[in-house]
């Protein structure tokens, strides 16, 4: 503990002593892109999927793709439909783990080399800029079949102790998957059993778990998988460890939205909820939707009184007049179609 002190004390003597030179490089854009970044994810972290209905538009138009479900762990979602046009330059592997144990059964049972044993490789046809590099480690690699086609791969991840970066999703990351190395923009998910995972907005804070899901080439060996931060003076940082979890389209990642309503009037099992809708047209359009409260209560929209939006709920035990009416609406994510080697 002395020790990391003294350390301390020297850090921050040596910052405050060069005072005159820190905002040198200092970038008033990236410190407000930081600073927003920042205050969604405490916003996000304190009422998670939380949303209020728009005024200026119908919110049967704002969140016409979205779809109400009794039971997000149980209810039935088909995962080939409304597909997009990017699924159709992808590979699917059917039975993602028998194929891959089949072709590294193969792969191994061939003529192979025992570790260790010394081989001399030459090449033929070497760039002159390669021979030239200052690196003199070249790394030699063999590709299973079907691994140089792209898919939708999934990284399952454990954010790294010392990470406190705010990490948005789609935000452009670095993978190191194996002996590859790209860059991706990937999708975060919660790491679960169920056919449907919730769509994580930010990257979990240190020691949480999740899944990345992104387009890149199939990989059928249970390869170590690690993300990485660019940074604007070409380092990196590391976000998360992890490995390879599979390579499946057909991984129904769900963002959540909770329109957000309190109730005005309580009797008994009834209430009155205003703020949930401005509107009769959108009360009649969500009305199949089952609602409920933080304190778990749930309820269904009865009918809609007078023409701003308010309407009558009837819930399953009475409710507090502090507590919050919600709405989940779900709607399935896809990965952003960004790709390239590093």
């Amino acid at each position: 503990d002395e020790t990391r002190t003294a350390r301390k004390a020297v850090v921050s003597t040596q910052s405050t002593g060069d005072s005159d030179n820190y905002d040198v490089n200092f970038d008033a854009e990236v410190e407000a892109e930081e600073l927003r970044k920042f205050r969604e994810a405490c916003e996000d972290e304190q009422f998670p999927d939380e949303m209020d209905t728009p005024t200026d538009q119908p919110a049967r138009v704002r969140f016409q793709k979205y779809r109400g479900l009794k039971s997000f762990r149980t209810s039935a979602w088909d995962p080939m439909e409304n597909l997009p046009r990017d699924y159709a330059r992808i590979s699917q592997i059917r039975n993602f783990r028998n194929v891959r144990k089949s072709l590294i059964r193969q792969a191994t049972a061939e003529k192979t080399l025992g570790a260790g044993t010394h081989v001399d490789i030459y090449l033929s046809d070497v760039p002159l800029s390669i021979k030239s590099s200052s690196s003199s480690c070249l790394t030699l690699y063999a590709l299973l079949p079907h691994e140089q086609r792209l898919s939708v791969q999934h990284l399952a991840q454990s954010r790294h102790p010392l990470s406190d970066q705010v990490v948005k999703g789609k935000e452009q990351l670095l993978a190191q998957v194996g002996f590859r190395r790209y860059v991706i923009r990937p999708v975060f998910s919660q790491h679960t059993k169920s056919n449907k995972h919730k769509m994580e907005r930010f990257m979990p804070a240190a020691g949480g778990n999740f899944v990345a899901s992104y387009y890149a080439p199939i990989s059928l060996s249970d390869s170590p998988g690690l993300l990485f931060k660019l940074e604007q003076d070409g380092s990196v940082t590391l976000l998360s460890t992890g490995s390879l979890l599979s390579c499946d389209p057909d991984r129904v990642v769900c963002k959540r939205v909770m329109l957000s309503g309190h109730p005005y009037k309580i009797h008994k099992r009834s209430a009155v909820v205003r703020y949930l809708f401005h509107n009769r047209e959108d009360i009649a359009y969500f009305r199949p939707v089952q609602v409920r409260t933080k304190h778990g209560r749930r309820g269904h929209i009865k009918e809609a009184l007078g023409t701003h939006g308010h309407c009558k709920v009837t819930f399953d035990k009475p409710i507090q007049q502090s507590d919050t009416v919600m709405l989940p609406l779900y709607k399935r994510i896809f990965p952003k179609w960004h790709f390239q080697y590093f």
